[in-house]
């Protein structure tokens, strides 16, 4: 008889934001899924992940009795941390704040348990038969991008990170499937937090404007406002000044009854919040010079504390909000200590499930198999591609196709956007190949084509391409084996004028690099492209609208096909199109 296997299911929820559930069967990651997803609501706040735990047990056909371990990445933490009383001395200013966290610090780690059983009785999994571990939340986006890494030896590891507990920041070193902490910051000093605060101060949404305060950077002179004020950094400390950022309470600046991440007197030194154009003078070099430091700051970190793990083998993890930024990840990958540099896919909450799991799983002496894709969701027949159109109240017309990839491959040819919905969803929030809006970059004006048939983005950001691997040796300076979009490359000059909606104004582009073995039907689509253009290349963008979580189902799918200006998606074997509206007289 075979033994059975180790089930572990990890789950984050509403102690943040993107709940999300992932299962592991012995080491391998066999399904993960985000909780807006299922739901449609972007982000899922104050939701807990009870349809994502649901979708990850059935489609490894788990029966709920079988669960051995739950993890969830939200630990206690004692009065003994200095955790708990740095959170205390840096809001003396807010007592309600800074004796909570003394006198009741972990309300809300005991709230979250209440939940999570709660769930787990509606997931009919018993509480008393599990084992349940509660991971430290920078313990687990450590554990994430380390274990799932494939890294042998030595290896480096940073998380950055709003706030999980109380810790922000993480510098550790992992070895023999261990992680050993280095150095913590804890709340206010956020670097992250630093970062948000400016993207509110530029009338951004914190979670969703940083990738624009990070696209506006280029544009503007880093030199002309140094916002080095903002914190102080030693290299080796950094303390964000929360008499501007990262204030609470009657510290915060508040307009229109809406309460800021940034003080009144940070509105005397810079002046009003932005409103208006993006490119102004001085919130563009506002822009510039918080990425800048940014970057300063992380990259200072790494040097000084990861610098003799780096130095042994020159391998690098980054996983937290903070790794998002695709601008950091190329400074980090070009320190001259850094050989080998991996950034998790799914960094922000969403991806601490994944992290929470793995963790409890190496703590049971079990070999965790490496991230190879993150196609870990739903997935769906031919057959309820075509009963979505036929059930849709615009009734598309749809016909049967022999070659899929093909078929698209012709269309963004011709000079057409292509909605193509494929396979398992992706996990995180990149679109690689299976729930993505294509288009032909070698087409003039298709930024613009794009922009105005469905995705609304500022004129001055530009898109990211999927490309062959065959083909990034000749189009990128480095980089060749990203496929995740997760870091910045720079691409070759001569290509830069050619596909401008691809190459940033720094002449950077995020690039997804394509393997056969990742995701063989995207390859063949591309293969087809570089048989028909001479450039196996296409622009991919996630499949959805602004403000909308990426598509999961058909239903879903169709609902956007019909609510936007795209004439043709391609799901599964089925080519889809608007209905021919009759003649009138």
């Amino acid at each position: 008889m075979s033994e059975k296997p180790l089930i572990t299911l990890g789950l984050t929820g509403t102690v943040g934001h993107d709940p999300a559930a992932a299962l592991f069967i012995d080491g391998e990651l066999v399904a993960a899924v985000e909780e807006e997803r299922l739901i449609r609501r972007k982000h899922a706040k104050d939701e807990m992940p009870y349809h994502s735990a649901r979708y990850c047990l059935q489609s490894a056909s788990i029966n709920p009795m079988d669960v051995d371990i739950v993890a969830i990445p939200n630990a206690p933490i004692s009065l003994l941390s200095p955790a708990r009383w740095h959170y205390a001395r840096r809001h003396w200013y807010a007592p309600d704040r800074a004796l909570d966290s003394l006198f009741n610090g972990n309300r809300r780690y005991r709230r979250y348990v209440k939940q999570v059983r709660h769930l787990l009785e509606q997931l009919h999994i018993p509480w008393k038969k599990i084992k349940f571990v509660p991971v430290e939340h920078q313990l687990a986006h450590a554990s994430s991008v380390y274990h799932l890494s494939g890294y042998q030896g030595r290896t480096a590891i940073l998380t950055i990170d709003s706030r999980g507990e109380y810790a922000t920041i993480l510098l550790a070193e992992g070895q023999d499937g261990r992680i050993r902490k280095l150095r913590e910051f804890y709340d206010p000093d956020s670097l992250s937090g630093m970062y948000g605060a400016i993207t509110d101060y530029l009338g951004f949404e914190i979670l969703d404007g940083e990738f624009k305060v990070m696209g506006m950077a280029p544009f503007g002179d880093p030199d002309r406002y140094d916002l080095s004020f903002l914190a102080h950094f030693t290299g080796k400390n950094f303390k964000v000044d929360n008499r501007l950022i990262s204030t609470v309470g009657f510290r915060r600046y508040k307009a229109k009854s809406r309460g800021h991440f940034f003080s009144r007197k940070l509105i005397d030194k810079l002046g009003p919040r932005r409103e208006g154009a993006l490119v102004d003078d001085p919130y563009v070099h506002y822009a510039a010079s918080i990425q800048r430091y940014y970057e300063h700051v992380a990259t200072g970190l790494v040097i000084n504390y990861l610098y003799p793990a780096l130095k042994d083998t020159g391998q690098l993890v980054f996983a937290g909000t903070g790794s998002m930024n695709i601008k950091l990840n190329h400074r980090l990958q070009e320190l001259p200590s850094v050989k080998h540099f991996f950034v998790h896919p799914a960094a922000g909450d969403s991806g601490s499930a994944i992290g929470a799991a793995s963790y409890a799983v190496a703590r049971e002496g079990v070999p965790i198999k490496p991230l190879r894709h993150v196609f870990l969701g739903p997935r769906f027949t031919k057959a309820q591609c075509i009963s979505a159109c036929r059930n849709h109240r615009e009734k598309p017309q749809w016909e049967e196709l022999e070659n899929a990839p093909r078929k698209a491959a012709e269309l963004l040819n011709q000079g057409h956007l292509v909605a193509w919905f494929q396979g398992h969803m992706e996990f995180g929030p990149r679109a690689l190949g299976n729930r993505s809006i294509l288009g032909n970059p070698c087409q003039p004006g298709v930024a613009d084509l794009l922009n105005s048939t469905i995705k609304f983005r500022e004129r001055w950001r530009p898109f990211s391409p999927s490309l062959l691997d065959s083909f990034a040796p000749e189009f990128l300076e480095q980089g060749w084996e990203h496929g995740f979009m997760c870091i910045s490359q720079e691409v070759r000059e001569r290509w830069h004028e050619q596909f401008a909606a691809v190459v940033y104004k720094d002449g950077t582009t995020r690039p997804h690099v394509v393997t056969h073995e990742a995701n063989p039907r995207f390859y063949q689509l591309l293969k087809t492209m570089e048989e028909l253009t001479g450039v196996g290349m296409v622009i991919n963008v996630a499949l959805n609208r602004p403000g909308e979580a990426l598509v999961c189902s058909p239903e879903d799918a169709v609902n956007l096909f019909e609510g936007s200006e795209l004439e043709y998606m391609i799901m599964e074997d089925i080519l889809v199109t608007k209905r021919e509206e009759p003649d009138s007289w």
